[in-house]
């Protein structure tokens, strides 16, 4: 099987480490392009700092990182330091980067090379706000039908909203940009908060990853040690949810996973719902499907996935 060509779009974040972690892992599977940054759980300066962190701590230097948008389309920018930390990836103590950005912007980068591959070979993994996708479309519409595939992080429906009542975070960072992103015509697969929120970090769970005994073990350990204690707080749950990672997995392992095509519109006008993604599950209304939107995961093949990947590293 060929491997899949993709961009990771990230703001990390210690859920999207371990899913650039997991992608890198796999290069049977997914084939790594490139990481284009953007502000999100932390301002742009710390993304984009966290994902070369992250490359290093994985032996994979080379692989290309760029500093994307520094601020929402058009709104001030929310972060998440009371989730993820004043770094971003609080929990272990990782040297600073000794790679450099590479030259240009995030948002070239993803044009140009939709622009230079055939069309239909290369698929886009935002998993943080939407701001880079959308500015791309925005700024080289022709690029939209030669995306292969959206698959993305955000959303909910079930489980409402993490930040507000009805909106999820990397929806409600940026709005406008994932309105633009859902109106585009490109095939969208959506792992929303009713998926992730049943992939928990368990203690079982992440003594395996620590147990590996590696620096990628031990360090995701402790990610995950440090990001669990918001969401045990807060839901009451055996563990955080690992939201990002499931965007990695389902490229790897589609099977893994569960859901129904149909119409999903943002909303942009309300502040009170504002960034809530507006699922059409039961097939109510008359709108035409735009997005798979994923309801189910089977959550222990889920993490037997992530621990063999992790123990490649």
């Amino acid at each position: 099987m060929t491997a899949r060509k993709i961009i990771i779009d990230t703001d990390p974040g210690q859920d999207d480490a371990v899913a650039i972690l997991l992608a890198l892992a796999s290069p049977e599977a997914v084939d790594l392009l490139g990481i284009t940054c953007v502000a999100g759980n932390v301002p742009l300066s710390l993304t984009s700092k966290n994902a070369r962190i992250i490359c290093e701590l994985a032996g994979k230097p080379e692989v290309p990182v760029f500093a994307g948008c520094e601020r929402p389309l058009g709104r001030e920018l929310v972060t998440a330091e009371h989730v993820h930390g004043r770094t971003g990836l609080d929990g272990p103590d990782l040297p600073d980067p000794t790679m450099p950005l590479a030259d240009g912007h995030a948002v070239d980068f993803i044009i140009d090379t939709l622009r230079s591959n055939p069309a239909g070979t290369v698929t886009l993994c935002p998993i943080g706000p939407l701001t880079n996708i959308a500015t791309a479309f925005r700024k080289a519409p022709d690029i939209a039908e030669k995306v292969q595939e959206i698959v993305l992080m955000g959303g909910a429906y079930f489980e409402v909203g993490n930040v507000t009542p009805t909106a999820e975070f990397n929806i409600y960072v940026d709005p406008e940009a994932a309105d633009v992103v859902f109106r585009s015509g490109v095939p969208i697969v959506v792992m929303p908060l009713d998926v992730t929120h049943k992939v928990l970090v368990t203690r079982d769970r992440n003594d395996r990853i620590r147990d590996l005994g590696t620096p990628v073990g031990l360090a995701v350990a402790q990610m995950t040690d440090f990001f669990e204690r918001f969401d045990r707080e807060k839901y009451g749950s055996d563990g955080a949810p690992l939201h990002d990672p499931c965007v990695i997995a389902y490229l790897i392992r589609p099977k893994l996973f569960s859901g129904r095509h149909v119409n999903v519109e943002i909303e942009t006008g309300s502040e009170l719902t504002m960034g809530m993604t507006v699922a059409d599950w039961w097939q109510v209304t008359d709108r035409p499907a735009n997005a798979t939107f994923m309801g189910h995961v089977d959550a222990p093949g889920f993490f037997d996935l992530l621990t063999e990947r992790l123990a490649r590293l």
